[in-house]
């Protein structure tokens, strides 16, 4: 390694120290490539309920960077000619139906890659261990509500990625699992890299915490259900990642020259399919990002108490792995990415948004009450700025498990027109995009990714 690479390999992990004691999450490892050169780093430990040191090979569970992984799988599977990404679901699925028929007939590939199905995503049904968990899964969507038309817009579904775990089962005769391994895993190498939590299990891998004012503690259940692997049921180390990464890096061969992808479909991977805000947009499995002047392709993950994130820079051979065992993971993923952005790349990352001034009569649109099947949201008015109150209602990682507690009322503030952001209280700087329907009345907001829906 050149000596200014180790400087930075030196910065970077003092940097990532001090936000592990300063944020008080027990564990994270960190991994940078550029070009050729790979860097690892482990923090903390893995339970502080039966601690030992988390190394670069530490298992953590990626959570959604999963979707890459069965996105990977299904464009595999269109190169092979057993998929079409426009065809119906239920040319491969026919029992597949939500609540809506037009929704259920018109849903395609490509819409459940691009998170425009437009119905509730956020059930975690478990239907058990074995190999018929998608299967049953599928039905239990027949009740799942529309939430906008099939695809209008953008709104995170993870059912749709346990969808398209059944659709590789269909046209493939095998498990999620089996295919996955098959078609992902073995031809890049990834030999650490495990879906079962009983391979998980013989290697040293990290719990999920939760971080409060009593400091760390341990979340249970550990694993998410099986109908659910496919939208994030992954366990893996840095090394591991930094390996898969290298290959969307590239142009759709392994490492041994064996062609996985095409260069067209590795192409329509990491080009903009829908667009979010502004140069931020969602290609085929994969986040978009375009608003540093260089194009970003990334995926974060949470499980219960486990964030993750991982950052491509294909322009510049450069990647980022972070790894965290606390709910407030986040916290350090996004921290770690623009440090390494401007050290690495002297990329710097635009600043988030201020709040400008708005009189009430701009503000009186987005006053209202609005609904999606696992969140109810009032916003209204209060000393001349906007207050909203959110109730989750959905359980995770299970629909059984208690929704979490009531959180206290956010300010928010227009930070330009049709986008709102959180300025004080729970979610502090999130940003709010509102939706308008074609007459031209808010319809929606996005909030967390998810779409509420304006009632009235």
């Amino acid at each position: 390694m050149m000596p200014d690479q180790q400087s930075r390999s030196d910065r970077l992990s003092e940097f990532v120290a001090a936000l592990v004691r300063d944020k008080g999450v027990p564990g994270v490892a960190v991994g940078i490539l550029q070009g050729d050169e790979v860097s690892t780093a482990g923090f903390g430990v893995t339970s502080v309920e039966n601690p030992l040191p988390v190394t670069p090979d530490t298992l953590f569970q990626i959570g959604s960077i999963t979707k890459t992984f069965t996105a990977t799988a299904i464009l595999r599977l269109v190169d092979q000619g057993k998929l079409l990404l426009d065809a119906p679901v239920r040319k491969y699925v026919p029992e597949f139906r939500v609540a809506d028929d037009e929704a259920s007939a018109g849903a395609t590939l490509r819409h459940l890659l691009t998170h425009t199905g437009g119905w509730e995503g956020d059930i975690f049904e478990d239907t058990g261990l074995g190999d018929d968990a998608l299967a049953r899964y599928v039905p239990t969507m027949a009740g799942l509500g529309q939430i906008a038309p099939v695809g209008a817009h953008f709104s995170y579904n993870n059912s749709g990625f346990n969808l398209l775990g059944r659709i590789i089962e269909a046209v493939t005769g095998k498990s999620y699992e089996a295919a996955l391994r098959d078609l992902v895993l073995e031809p890049l190498g990834l030999q650490h890299t495990f879906i079962f939590p009983a391979d998980v299990m013989t290697h040293r891998f990290v719990v999920g915490h939760s971080v409060g004012e009593k400091g760390a503690a341990v979340l249970r259940p550990w694993p998410i259900p099986r109908a659910s692997w496919a939208a994030g049921g992954i366990a893996s180390a840095v090394p591991e990642l930094l390996r898969y990464a290298r290959f969307h890096l590239g142009d759709g061969t392994a490492s041994d020259g064996t062609r996985l992808l095409s260069p067209e479909s590795m192409a329509a991977m990491h080009a903009p399919q829908v667009t979010l805000w502004g140069k931020e947009s969602w290609g085929l499995g994969w986040v978009i990002d375009d608003s540093a002047g260089v194009r970003q392709i990334s995926h974060g993950g949470g499980t219960l108490g486990q964030v993750s994130l991982l950052a491509l820079v294909p322009e510049r051979q450069f990647a980022l792995a972070v790894v965290t065992n606390a709910d407030r993971g986040g916290q350090i993923t996004h921290e770690v990415l623009r440090w390494a952005l401007k050290e690495y790349l002297g990329v710097e990352s635009p600043e988030g948004p201020k709040p400008i001034e708005a009189t009430r009569e701009m503000l009186i649109p987005y006053v209202g009450r609005y609904f999606r099947p696992t969140m109810d949201l009032e916003i209204g008015i209060l000393g001349g700025r906007l207050v909203a109150q959110a109730a989750e209602k959905g359980g995770f990682p299970t629909r059984n498990c208690p929704p979490p507690p009531l959180e206290p009322p956010a300010a928010l503030g227009l930070c330009e027109q049709d986008r709102l952001l959180v300025v004080d209280g729970p979610g502090k700087g999130m940003r709010i995009d509102v939706i308008r329907r074609p007459d031209g009345a808010v319809g929606w907001l996005r909030v967390g990714l998810r779409l509420v829906r304006k009632e009235g």
